[in-house]
């Protein structure tokens, strides 16, 4: 997969980065324990919707593949596990 197909994924990534960052400041500040909780939740949130972002992705990959009658770079049962561990 390359980037331009993870865009989306790319970009939720980065924006969790500089939600984690804030986190971690939060925390070293003594910040209340009910403002750090929601934020890490929404970090947790952002890295999840990026997972689910590039399994998606991979499985429109691997259907096109086959729709060209190529070999698809993964099989459904390792998608299915991928999809799995996110769930």
């Amino acid at each position: 997969m390359s980037a331009v197909q993870l865009k989306d994924a790319l970009t939720r990534l980065k924006r969790a980065q500089g939600q984690l960052g804030a986190v971690i400041a939060m925390i070293e500040d003594g910040a209340d324990c009910r403002r750090v909780l929601t934020q890490l939740a929404a970090v947790s949130s952002a890295v999840d919707r990026a997972g689910f972002k590039i399994i998606s992705t991979g499985m429109r990959e691997c259907q096109a593949a086959r729709g060209r009658g190529e070999e698809p770079p993964m099989s459904e049962e390792e998608l299915e596990k991928l999809f799995m561990s996110f769930s």
